[in-house]
């Protein structure tokens, strides 16, 4: 099981594919899993990277609370581990926040590709998409905090899916805490540019964990920031608008390979 380390934490990823890194943050809680859609789309022309933050599935879950500068450094240990010098960092939601402050300290950050993240913490509310991984109707019931109401209706057989993986890979309710405590007193409005990374910022336009107003606002605040809505979709844009999101990423990922010629 390949893992990186920082200091006494041992930290799960996969890595699959070839071509310019794109390294994955999950949101709070949440598996590997929720980057499936991206990574079948990525692995391939690019390098897939998908680790799960301290508190979830493979990793260590040390007793928290878990500050942002400590998940930026367990990040930056990915990084290193996979000797990667030039990465495309994609987040969502509080991994959004952590893509956001390692971009800021990191020389390996090339660009953002940010989902469901705000510049502040207190503009996060997390906590309906928490379930138990032991509580199946929980996970389920929780869904409707992260996914439109059409898409669970429009695709069952998915959202089956989607709770079997919660339920294998995401963090308990310690490790879930743990990082959801990083986000308090999370503010990135007074150095967001510092953030000259070109940075593409998804947001669903029912998103009722993160205002979908806080993301325009976080594009405008970055020097590249550009933002596009994703129409109808909830917090997870990225699974239930998974195409438009994939063919946006890629697009975006090619339009920087070109400037760099």
């Amino acid at each position: 099981m390949p893992t990186a380390t920082n200091g006494s934490v041992s930290l799960y990823y996969d890595r699959e594919g070839d071509g310019a890194p794109v390294v994955f943050v999950p949101e709070a809680g949440l598996g590997g899993w929720s980057w499936g859609w991206q990574h079948a789309a990525v692995a391939g022309p690019y390098e897939a990277v998908v680790w799960d933050l301290r508190g979830t599935g493979r990793s260590d879950a040390p007793p928290g609370p878990y500050d942002l500068e400590t998940l930026a450094g367990d990040l930056e240990a990915v990084l290193a581990e996979c000797e990667i010098r030039n990465a495309h960092l994609v987040g969502c939601g509080l991994g959004g926040a952590v893509a956001l402050a390692a971009a800021r300290t990191s020389s390996r950050v090339e660009t953002l590709s940010l989902i469901g993240t705000a510049a502040e913490g207190s503009e996060f509310d997390l906590e309906p998409l928490f379930a138990s991984p032991d509580d199946p109707d929980a996970l389920r019931e929780s869904l409707a905090a992260g996914l439109s109401d059409e898409f669970i209706a429009e695709q069952p057989d998915v959202v089956d899916g989607i709770v079997d993986w919660r339920a294998d890979g995401d963090a308990d309710r310690e490790g879930w805490d743990a990082q959801v405590a990083a986000l308090e007193g999370f503010d990135a409005s007074d150095w967001l540019v510092e953030v000259t990374q070109p940075t593409r910022v998804f947001h669903g336009t029912d998103d009722g964990l993160v205002p979908g107003e806080t993301g325009q606002d976080l594009a405008r605040g970055l020097p590249r920031g550009e933002f596009v809505a994703l129409e109808g979709a909830g917090h997870l844009a990225m699974i239930e608008r998974s195409r438009t999101v994939n063919d946006r990423l890629l697009g975006f990922l090619e339009e920087q390979a070109d400037d760099d010629r």
